[in-house]
Formats: structure tokens, sequence, C-alpha cells
């Protein structure tokens, strides 16, 4: 019946189509269905056979198996990008379903879409789109009515883990997803002016329809950074009032309830929105409220991308110039910030509009629980913490330079558009390197990785040889804050930080205990200075003085016999 009913949705929007009478399986159901993934496919490929403004297309795999399908939308019918960048067109990328259990995005996209080749809403001239209908296809082809279980609608919905069950808004950065590879190929070849990625929120119950994340502005920094936190980002909350949504920052409270105001959400470059960031990209994340209604939701996410559509058309020439500005500037920039940290010294007071919370005795636990009170609703300030210094600076170095070992690695910076360069001899450079020295790990894995953090180098010149075939990056590239944020190893995202580079931290050799006792003895001898250190350290610490084993181990550590390549971190930093 399933397999009928798809073949005789995909015929009736065929024919309606070719009549220029066009609806979605969200209209025909009354606003409480989503579409099946061949149902959204079969659509827009529909769409683009009968409308010269539309162009499907597609980009690599996705772990699926299946393409990733891109939509350009452009009102003279020109899909070249090197063209559409030359005639000065803002590009505004709108991605969807990137957890299909908040489809809003998927529905709503496609009703943009269409009113726009009906004449219904508007699309500069100036202003190009470019949609992914479904970006994870594994979790849209899981599908459930008991998936998202406090959501209020569709009837069906995807699952949030990808076919690797990995949660993709965690992958921007260590692209271990085919599909995050493809995107990345994607967004440097449209090299947007806007994204938008539309999800939808969970916590807790207020009267907003919907939330913005935007990219945090001091991160983002700059004029850039000035320009989205005084002009872009108020400007859209006057257009959606004016569509009858009252927006609010997306609800990011870590109390009981969010009436006492709430920090900006940290958006680091494992998330959509903190990855556009590193390529000067003005990211956002609509969120829609998970208990309004679906057809609500949906017409609230449409609300939204329309004034993102309005304000790109009326300053999109603002836009492109302090992109340029920043990008230029970022090649010669002689150093980068890779930590940040709150400042609850300053915030912004925004108009909420929550529910009186409560407790009553829970039926489950016989213990109090949290509810809210939808008969009792409330409008007040509340403070809004969305600042945020740099607590790590690190001077830009002239060049990069990693063995060809780390194919990994390597592999994700070409995917990010990184210019590299092979050297072509064996050569030896100086070069400035890092020793990690203390690292923590997260106990539990989180995407698969038990994550490094709260870093500790130390660092030191060193003349050493490179073979042909090694990696070389100038650090003169519009990759310049992406390189510094992957590359060194005290970011919170790094690749040293996603276990990129965890063999380092395993000692590969060691000693026999009865065997080393005579080579240890002899090179004391030897080493005054290493004798003299051992007697001071078992003087300080009884616990040392007692332990044979640690002994030898630290003599061991402090003589030829001790492998480099532990701790020693395989990236190397070449200054003036």
């Amino acid at each position: 019946m399933r397999v009928f009913s798809f073949f005789l949705f995909i015929f009736l929007s065929v024919s309606a189509l070719a009549q220029k009478h066009i609806t979605t399986r969200f209209e025909q159901s009354g606003g409480t269905e989503s579409p099946v993934y061949a149902e959204i496919i079969a659509w827009w490929k529909a769409l683009d056979a009968t409308s010269p403004l539309v162009k499907l297309q597609t980009i690599g795999e996705t772990d699926a198996g299946f393409p990733l399908h891109y939509i350009l939308v452009s009102t003279d019918g020109d899909f070249d990008l090197a063209s559409l960048k030359r005639k000065g067109k803002a590009i505004i990328f709108i991605n969807n379903g990137i957890h299909p259990g908040e489809p809003d995005g998927i529905d709503a996209s496609m009703l943009l879409v269409r009113d726009i080749i009906e004449k219904k809403q508007a699309l500069s001239k100036n202003v190009v789109l470019a949609l992914i209908p479904v970006y994870n296809v594994g979790g849209a082809l899981n599908r459930s009515k008991d998936y998202r279980i406090d959501q209020a609608g569709p009837v069906e919905k995807g699952f949030r883990g990808n076919a690797q069950n990995l949660d993709l808004n965690r992958d921007f950065i260590k692209m271990e997803s085919k599909n995050a590879l493809a995107f990345s190929r994607l967004f440097h070849l449209l090299d947007p002016d806007i994204f938008i990625d539309n999800h939808v929120s969970n916590g807790a119950d207020y009267q907003h329809v919907m939330t913005l994340l935007t990219t945090q502005h001091n991160k983002l920094g700059g004029t850039m950074g000035t320009y989205l936190n005084t002009k872009l980002e108020p400007a859209l909350y006057t257009l959606m009032q004016q569509k009858g949504f009252d927006l609010v920052p997306y609800v990011n409270h870590s109390e009981k309830t969010p009436d006492v105001g709430w920090v900006q959400f940290w958006d680091s470059p494992r998330y959509s929105t903190g990855f556009a960031s590193l390529w000067n990209t003005f990211a956002f994340m609509p969120e829609t409220h998970m208990l309004k209604p679906y057809a609500q939701r949906v017409k609230a996410t449409y609300a939204q991308m329309q004034s993102f559509i309005e304000f790109t058309a009326a300053n999109y020439g603002q836009m492109k110039k302090l992109r340029r500005e920043t990008n230029e500037a970022q090649q010669a920039q002689d150093s980068f910030t890779i930590a940040w940290k709150q400042d609850r010294t300053e915030f912004t007071e925004i108009n909420f509009k929550g529910y009186e919370a409560g407790y009553k005795k829970s039926s489950v636990s016989g213990l109090n629980r949290l509810y809210y009170d939808r008969a009792k609703p409330f409008e007040k300030k509340v403070p809004f913490y969305n600042r945020y210094r740099d607590s790590i600076r690190i001077a830009r170095p002239k060049a990069y330079l990693i063995p060809q070992g780390w194919q990994a690695v390597i592999e994700r910076l070409q995917a990010a558009g990184v210019q590299v360069q092979r050297l072509a001899n064996d050569t030896t450079i100086n070069v400035e390197d890092y020793r990690i020295e203390s690292y923590q790990s997260y106990p539990k894995p989180y995407e698969g990785h038990h994550v490094n953090y709260n870093v500790q180098v130390s660092k030191a010149m060193k003349r050493m040889p490179f073979r042909k075939g090694d990696y070389l990056i100038i650090m003169n590239q519009k990759a310049n804050r992406f390189l510094m944020e992957t590359l060194e190893p005290q970011g919170e995202d790094s690749y040293f930080a996603w276990n990129f580079f965890d063999a380092i931290l395993q000692q590969k050799e060691g000693f026999s205990d009865y065997v080393f006792e005579e080579t240890a003895e002899t090179f004391l001898k030897a080493h005054p200075d290493v004798y003299e250190a051992l007697e001071m350290k078992k003087k300080s610490d009884t616990a040392f003085a007692n332990n044979a084993e640690a002994q030898l181990d630290f003599v061991y550590k402090h003589s030829p016999y001790y492998e480099p390549a532990h701790l020693q971190y395989p990236v190397y930093r070449v200054v003036p």
C-alpha cells in the first residue's frame, strides 16, 4: 500500500507540475506529514524539469550510498557558479535534514522555492539560493512514528544519527562521514555569504515558535562580527516580527528554567555554524520549538528564510565587501585566537515570553517533577550573555610542515580546500616544534572519540630532516583561520583534540629492568647532570624514592635511548 501511495504521489506531483499547480506532501496532508526521502528527491527532479529557475545537482556520496543532492535557484537561469560570482551575486546556502527528525526546513524549502517559481515569493536578481534538500540521507531513510517522542509532529520522523550513527552536526571538522566530505566540497564551491542550517529545538517550554542560534559574534570577529551583532541580527528580529513571529535567541538555558536568562550557545567548529564562520560566512541555525504544531513550525521556518532573503537583497553589497576585506586581512593576520571563555560581566537584555514553571509530584517516581503551566504565560526582560573573550591566541607561522604519514589529516585539509605543496627533495629545515606536556581525555566516547582537552605544550626550535613528499602548507591563504584552529593542538576542535594524533601519546619502545640496570649505571656515571637531577627528585618525592622502576624510567627518558616520537606533536611550524 505504501509503495502504491508513493507512486501515486509522484504521478500526481508531476502532473501538477506540468499544469503549473505545484503541491507538496505537507500541504496534501494538512500540515501533518513530511515526505519520505525518495519522494523529496522525485519532487525536486520534477520541479527541475518544469522550471528554468531551478537546477538539481549532485556532489559526492553519502554514507547511505546515495549522492548528496543540492539545488540552485537563480532568477536568470544561470547556474554556473563562476559566472554567478563574476556577476557579484550573493549566495544563501540552506541546509536541511541534518537531523531528519527535525524536517521543518525540508518542507519549508519546498514551499519557498515553489512560491518563487510561481512568483508568490520574491527572489532578488542579486540573490541565488543553494539548498540541500536532505543532508542526512541515512537518518532520513530510518523513519518511525516513535522517534522524537516529545515533538509535536510530523506523523513520522527520521533518525538523528546517520548511516554510521554519527551526529552530522558534530562532524564538520573531523569529517568522518562521506556526507561531511561532500558538504565541504560544496561549501567551498559556493563560498556562501549566508549559511542557514534549519533545526528544531527541544528543552524548556515557552511561547516563541522560532528561536535563532547565531554564530558567536566575538568569535566571528572584526568588522563582520560587529556587523552581525549590531545590524544583521537585529534586522532579522524586526523582519520576523513583521511576519508575526517574535524571535528570541536559541534558548540555551543551563538552569532549571530559562526565566533567569541564559548564555549564548558556543558554536565551536564541529558545528555547522562554527565551521562556516571559519570561512567568514554569516552563519545561522534557526530552531523552531518542538512543542508547537508542525504546520506552525514550517510556517515560521519559511518566514525566517524569507527574512534572510529580504535582508540579503537589500544589503548584499555591504556584506560581500565585509567578507572580501576580512578574507584579505586574514591572509596576512599575525595571530589567531584558538580558545575562548565566557564573559559574564556584560549582557544584553532580551524580551522573553515564557510560561510559569512549577513542581508537582511525579506519578512515575513519586518525586517532584518540573512542569510548565501554559495557563500562566508571562513576558519579561531576561539577561542574554552573548560575550566571549579570547583565552589563547597563537602567532601565525610562516608555514606548517606535516610528514606524509599523517594522511588522515592531509585528506581533511585537502577536502577543506587547503592549498598544500609536496617537498621535492629530502631537506633539513629550521622549525618550531611542540611537545605534549599534559592533556586530559573524556572517559566516555563522544561521536566515536575520547576527545582530548586541557592540552598543555612546550615548544622549542630545532633543525629537523624532512623527506621528499612531506607536506608544506604556506600560511598566506584563505584557509589560514581553519588551519590555525585545526593544527594548533590547544584548539578546542583541533585534529589533536579529535584524536587524529593519538598514536604519539603511546610510547612504542621501552626497556627490561634487569638489563637496563647496568646501562643506566654506566649512563649516569657519564652524565653527572642527570645523576644530580635523579638524586634531587628522590629527595623531594618519597614515592619516587621508593620506586625502582620509576627511577629507571627517569634515567631512560633523560637518555638518548628514549624515542623522540613519544609526545612529539608531528606538525611543525616554520616561523619567521
